[in-house]
C-alpha cells in the first residue's frame, strides 16, 4: 500500500518541472543500480548455496533433506542479523507497503543484508519492498542534505518510481503506482502529469539502466492467444474471480499467522521456525515454489502442458502459504512477484483443467485476480498481467474481468497489519 502520498506541487510551471529533470535522472539511475548490485549479489550467494555447496557435499541441491536444511539455515542468520544490526533491519514487514515514509538511513545496511539473505536461500518474497525502502531512505538523507528545502514527498516519489521503474523494466509500472496516490484534487487540466513529470523521468532512468544493464524480461513463453471468443468472456471472469478469492483467503490468514510467529517474542526463534516451515513447504510444492518466483514463471510457461492441473493447483496453494509464512515471521521482501507466481500457476491449472481456455488467456487473468487481492492496486495488476503475455488482444477481457475481481477485494482488509496487529483496510 502507497502510504503519505507524495504529492509535489499545487502549479507546476515548465521552468519548475524542467529542474527536476536532473535530480529525477540520478535518482532513477543511482536506484536501478542499488538494485540490480543486490539482485546479483543475490544470485552469486544462491549459487554457492544451490549448487557448489551441495555439490561439494554429493547432495542433490533440490534434495527435500537440503531445502529444509538450507530454509531453516537462511531464517536462522536472518533472524540473527536482524537481532544484532543497528535498527534491527527496519519495522515488523508485516506492517511495511511498497511505498513507505523514509526509514533512518542508518538501518539500510542491515535491510540490504538480510534481502540478499532471503533471497539467496529461497524465500519466497521479492526485493521489491526493501529495495524500494532502502532507495527511498538513502535518496531522502542524501537529498534533503543537498536542497533541505525541498518537500521530502518529492524525495520519496523519485525513489519509489526510479527503484519501480527498474523492477518492470518501464517507467509505465511507476507512473501507474504512482497516479493511485496522486489524485488530482479538482486542479486544472494537466494537473496530475505536472505531478508525474519527475516521477515519470525517474522511472524511465532507473528502466533504462536496468535494460542496458541486465536486459530483463517478463514476458512468458505462452501460446499466441487466438483471439476472443464468446466463451472467453465468462472464462475471464470465473478465473479473475476464483484467483482473487484465493488471494484474499492469503488476506484473511495473514493477521492470524503473524499472531502465531509473533507468539515465539524472539526474532531468531520466529525467522528459524519460519525457514523451517518453508523447508517443508517447499519439499511439498518441488523446488519451482521457492525464492522470488521471476525465473520460476517462466519455467512453467515454457511448458504450459508440462504439469497436470492438480500440480499445478497444488504450486498455487502452496506458493501461496510460504508467501503468507514468510510475510509474517519475519523475512523482509515483497509480496508481488511470489503472487505472480501463484497467478501464473493457478492460470496454468485452469488450461489444464479445461483445455478450450488458452493459456495466453487464463494466464493473465489469473495474475490479475491475485494481484488484485494482495496488492490492492489496480494498475500495477492490470499493467502485470498484460505485460506477462505481451498480446493486446486479452485488454478487453482483461479490462471487463478486473471489474467483477475488483468488487470481491474492495472494502476487505489489506495485506498489511497496524502496528498493533490489526489488518489494515
Amino acid at each position: 500500500m502507497v502510504s503519505d502520498s507524495p504529492v509535489l506541487v499545487e502549479s507546476a510551471p515548465a521552468r519548475r518541472l524542467a529542474l527536476l529533470i536532473v535530480p529525477a535522472l540520478v535518482v532513477g539511475v543511482a536506484s536501478a543500480l542499488i538494485l540490480l548490485g543486490i539482485s546479483l549479489l543475490a544470485e552469486q550467494l544462491q549459487d554457492v548455496l544451490w549448487e557448489t555447496l551441495p555439490q561439494a557435499l554429493s547432495i542433490g541441491g533440490y534434495s527435500s533433506p537440503w531445502m529444509i536444511v538450507m530454509l531453516t539455515a537462511t531464517g536462522l542468520a536472518v533472524g540473527l542479523v536482524i537481532r544484532t544490526v543497528h535498527g534491527h533491519a527496519g519495522p515488523d514487514p508485516a506492517t511495511t507497503g511498497l511505498i513507505d515514509p523514509p526509514m533512518p538511513a542508518d538501518v539500510i545496511p542491515g535491510l540490504l543484508v538480510v534481502t540478499v539473505l532471503a533471497l539467496a536461500g529461497g524465500v519466497s518474497l521479492g526485493p521489491e519492498n526493501p529495495i524500494t525502502a532502502a532507495n527511498i531512505a538513502l535518496t531522502f538523507w542524501l537529498g534533503r542534505r543537498i536542497a533541505p528545502q525541498t518537500p521530502a514527498a518529492l524525495w520519496i516519489a523519485l525513489a519509489s518510481a526510479g527503484t519501480i521503474g527498474a523492477l518492470f523494466g518501464t517507467p509505465i509500472a511507476a507512473a501507474l503506482i504512482l497516479s493511485e496516490s496522486l489524485a488530482a484534487d479538482g486542479g486544472a487540466p494537466g494537473a496530475l502529469w505536472d505531478r508525474l513529470f519527475g516521477p515519470l523521468a525517474a522511472g524511465a532512468a532507473g528502466a533504462l539502466t536496468m535494460s542496458l544493464l541486465a536486459h530483463p524480461k517478463f514476458g512468458l513463453s505462452l501460446p499466441p492467444y487466438p483471439g476472443p471468443h464468446w466463451g472467453d468472456l465468462l472464462s475471464s471472469v470465473v478465473i479473475t474471480s476464483a484467483a482473487a478469492l484465493l488471494g484474499l483467503a492469503a488476506v484473511y490468514a495473514f493477521p492470524y499467522a503473524h499472531r502465531a510467529f509473533r507468539a515465539l517474542r524472539h526474532p531468531v526463534l520466529m525467522l528459524t521456525c519460519g525457514g523451517l516451515v518453508l523447508g517443508l513447504l517447499g519439499a511439498l510444492g518441488g523446488h519451482l515454489t521457492l525464492f522470488k518466483g521471476l525465473d520460476e514463471v517462466k519455467e512453467l510457461g515454457a511448458d504450459p502442458n508440462g504439469w497436470s492441473a492438480g500440480q499445478f493447483a497444488a504450486m498455487a496453494v502452496v506458493k501461496t502459504v510460504a508467501l503468507v509464512t514468510a510475510a509474517t515471521c519475519g523475512f523482509r521482501g515483497g509480496r508481488i512477484f511470489p503472487a505472480v507466481f501463484v497467478g501464473v500457476a493457478l492460470g496454468l491449472c485452469a488450461h489444464a483443467a479445461v483445455d478450450a481456455v488458452p493459456p495466453a488467456l487464463a494466464v493473465p487473468c489469473a495474475v490479475l485476480g491475485v494481484l488484485l487481492a494482495i496488492t490492492r492496486q489496480g494498475w500495477l495488476s492490470l499493467f502485470t498481467a498484460a505485460v506477462l503475455v505481451g498480446d493486446t488482444g486479452v485488454l478487453p477481457l482483461l479490462c471487463v474481468a478486473s471489474l467483477p475481481g475488483w468488487l470481491l477485494v474492495t472494502g476487505r482488509p489489506q495485506m498489511q497489519l497496524h502496528g498493533d496487529g490489526t489488518p489494515l483496510r
